[in-house]
């Protein structure tokens, strides 16, 4: 069977948009006459569409749509469209959907797959809106039985230990037990770190033990937090890999599953890479689908902006990307320095305003009002409050989306100050911790130092008063960042956690302190996810509350 593999970056709500989408790939295709064309999980919505599909009106558009992709299959006689979308449902606990795989030849509706596993784990939120389906079957379509699965659906490994998901119904076995001659997933699977190399080894291993080939298509793009990566992939059924489409690329790839080339190995993403290629491309998506061309960032010769600025020149272009310097009493001279030679290395517009003379108006105004006080940490915020001011008033004024640049670690422990350094739309960083952070700069510097070797090397500060580093109040990032893996992703508690690493006291200071800045972090822009567990989305913790484990 001739399949056109359809890895495309659908608009979340959009849903002219998403058909037109279709209809082009269909028209790429014509001249090849493939069997079957499959299109990702909900694919004429956008994943994921959250609380729209709590909106009738919407639903009624959607379904409408559906309409449309029968009318379409007329044009193109003999290529089968499988497409994600929405179907109506009867009504069970209040849900009145199911996350559906319509089967569309012909201008005739052939099937209409219901999703069986729907997660509702970490940013998944599936049962909130859908209903199950417990009628697991093949499709007869061209002499071939289709086994035709919907992401989760796909990811019941049981006791294998390939992954720590298990239901009680496997989707996959059952279709392969039906004699399924092969296994499609449509889905709209988020990346993550290394998320490529369980993929493959989860359906690596269904395809071997049922002897089915297996087809997984992939979302690609970036919707809010969500970064899909695409990577969809053709696995014969002794397990190995036959097509690999690229990565953090919308793409399109016509696959025989009944041809005779040979496995091509599998070759898993390099980490570094992948997350900054997965940035660049979360970055862009989330500018344009919320409708903004031009990206704003304060400059302050750290490792973070440097890092971000260069995420946003490669993915906007450095036409759209401007560096604000906003130097106070304490910015160093090399600070300064460093920025206006990243500036120059990556060719972005730039402004300097000196902050110095407002902070001093701030400090006049509030006199009287701080008698028989000392200096401490309220007056270093007002001077990441008064950068923060600067940035979103140049946001208002030229429409700039202005991106904040704090990292995983900061936020954790709430090593930022709110309406400062967190103002912003889009915190690009903030699932990356540290030590991440300075991989990616050697990453970025492969090619020629863009950032400069000092920025690079120098211990980072937030140059807030004299002489200041991170470390007078932090504990080094690497042990920092080790904590904060094993609390925040792998949830253990102090006890299991200080026998991994270090004193128990550091152990406790760190859980306490992201303990109690959960309320910063509500009240943080939007970040790019790409570990197992970020803030934002797929974290949802109590503010008023007082816990240590």
């Amino acid at each position: 069977m001739k399949i056109a593999v359809a890895q495309l970056n659908p608009v979340v709500g959009n849903i002219t948009g998403n058909l037109a989408k279709l209809e082009k790939t269909l028209k790429q295709f014509r001249p090849l006459k493939p069997d079957l064309a499959v299109f990702p999980e909900l694919f004429i919505t956008g994943y994921p569409p959250r609380d729209l599909l709590t909106s009738r009106w919407f639903i009624k558009l959607v379904f409408k749509a559906n309409k449309e992709v029968l009318k379409i299959s007329k044009k193109y006689k003999g290529t089968g469209i499988l497409v994600g979308s929405i179907t109506p449902a009867k009504e069970i606990a209040g849900k009145r959907l199911y996350n559906s795989a319509l089967l569309c030849y012909n201008g005739r509706l052939i099937a209409a797959i219901h999703k069986t596993l729907l997660p509702a784990y970490d940013v998944f939120d599936e049962t909130r809106y859908f209903q199950t389906s417990d009628k697991i079957r093949p499709v007869h379509f061209k002499n071939k039985k289709l086994g035709i699965t919907i992401c989760e659906d796909a990811w019941n490994s049981g006791k294998s230990g390939v992954y720590n998901k298990q239901y009680a119904s496997n989707p996959v076995k059952i279709l392969a037990g039906k004699k399924a001659d092969i296994i499609i997933n449509l889905s709209a699977s988020p990346y993550q770190v290394s998320k490529d190399k369980v993929r493959f080894k989860l359906f690596g291993a269904q395809a071997r033990k049922f002897n089915v080939p297996f087809l997984f298509v992939n979302q690609v793009g970036g919707n809010d937090e969500l970064i899909f990566d695409g990577g969809s992939m053709f696995i014969d059924s002794k397990g190995r890999l036959n097509t690999a489409l690229p990565s953090f690329k919308e793409t399109a790839e016509l696959i025989d599953t009944d041809g005779k080339q040979g496995p091509i190995g599998f070759k898993p993403l390099n980490k570094t890479e992948s997350v900054y290629n997965a940035l660049c491309l979360g970055l862009r998506d989330y500018v344009k689908k919320c409708g903004f061309k031009k990206v704003v960032l304060g400059l302050s010769g750290g490792i973070d902006s440097a890092v971000v600025c260069c995420i946003a020149a490669r993915a906007l272009g450095t036409e759209n990307v401007t560096g604000i310097m906003m130097p106070s009493k304490f910015s160093s001279r090399s600070s300064i320095e460093d920025s206006k030679k990243l500036i120059k290395n990556l060719g972005i517009g730039s402004k300097t305003i000196p902050i110095s003379r407002i902070v001093a108006s701030f400090a006049s105004s509030l006199k009287t009002h701080f008698k028989n006080t000392g200096p401490d940490i309220t007056e270093e915020n007002i001077q990441a409050r008064v950068r923060g001011n600067i940035l979103m008033a140049l946001s208002n004024k030229f429409g700039w989306l202005v991106l904040s640049t704090g990292n995983k670690s900061e936020l954790a422990v709430g090593y930022c100050t709110l309406y400062g350094d967190m103002s912003g739309g889009l915190s690009v960083l903030s699932d990356v911790p540290k030590t991440l952070v300075y991989q990616i700069a050697r990453h970025i510097n492969n090619n020629g130092d863009l950032i400069p070797l000092n920025i690079v090397t120098k211990a980072p500060s937030a140059e807030l008063k004299p002489g200041q580093t991170d470390q007078d109040t932090l504990p080094p990032y690497g042990a920092l960042d080790k904590i904060i893996e094993l609390y925040i992703d792998k949830k253990l508690p102090v006890s299991e956690i200080t026998r991994k690493t270090l004193p128990g006291n550091t152990v406790r200071w760190v859980v306490n302190t992201i303990n109690k800045n959960e309320y910063k972090r509500k009240q943080a822009a939007p970040g790019l996810k790409i570990t197992s567990t970020a803030f934002g989305m797929g974290r949802r913790m109590p503010v008023a509350a007082k816990y240590l484990l």
